[in-house]
């Protein structure tokens, strides 16, 4: 099991190395990619790899928290940089892309989704809580109506992001995303 120590600058580097060869490999499409191909694109021997992930389902699961780790700290840096009302449009469309990442994972999360890992929930949950943390800031601007939840939008957002993974669909779930964005504005205050 890995240590909670905190990493060596060499061990932090490997790890992260290890990291963005799974995500590059699984966004590529390349699902069923082994540990010592992923080591291999990494530059590091296999054993450094299990020194840092003791399965490939724990990369694949670590892959994956780091996106949405990513994903969910967009929020307060739009917001210091954009109106509320733009934040949250910013966040929408980021959250399409998010859903791109997943269906690039699609194949290679399902082994995740087999466990009782609390992954999916804990995104789920931190996805609405960053919704909800824009939506309640658009809404005080009054730039956004305040009758819609995080979770409510998240669920309608799942809707669009659920599409089939047809040519063109991340440019139509944006179309269809900025739709939605507009009913959002639709009833504020100050748009009204």
């Amino acid at each position: 099991m890995p240590s909670s120590r905190p990493l060596r600058a060499d061990a932090r580097r490997n790890r992260e190395a290890l990291l963005a060869a799974a995500r590059d490999a699984f966004l590529g499409g390349d699902t069923d990619t082994h540990v010592e191909a992923i080591a291999r694109r990494a530059g590091v021997a296999v054993g450094t790899l299990y020194r840092h992930f003791e399965t490939r389902e724990a990369l694949i699961e670590e892959v994956y928290r780091k996106e949405v780790d990513e994903l969910c700290t967009a929020p307060a840096q739009l917001l210091e940089q954009h109106d509320p009302h733009e934040a949250l449009r910013r966040f929408l469309l980021l959250l399409v892309d998010h859903a791109a990442v997943g269906k690039g994972m699609a194949v290679a999360l399902e082994s995740i989704m087999a466990t009782s890992s609390p992954l999916f929930d804990n995104a789920r949950t931190r996805m609405a809580n960053a919704l909800t943390l824009l939506l309640d800031a658009g809404a005080k601007a009054g730039t956004i109506r305040d009758d819609v939840t995080g979770p409510t939008l998240l669920r309608a957002l799942g809707g669009i992001c659920a599409m089939h993974a047809t040519e063109g669909w991340q440019d139509e779930a944006r179309q269809i995303t900025t739709v939605l964005y507009d009913g959002l504005r639709f009833g504020a205050p100050r748009t009204a």
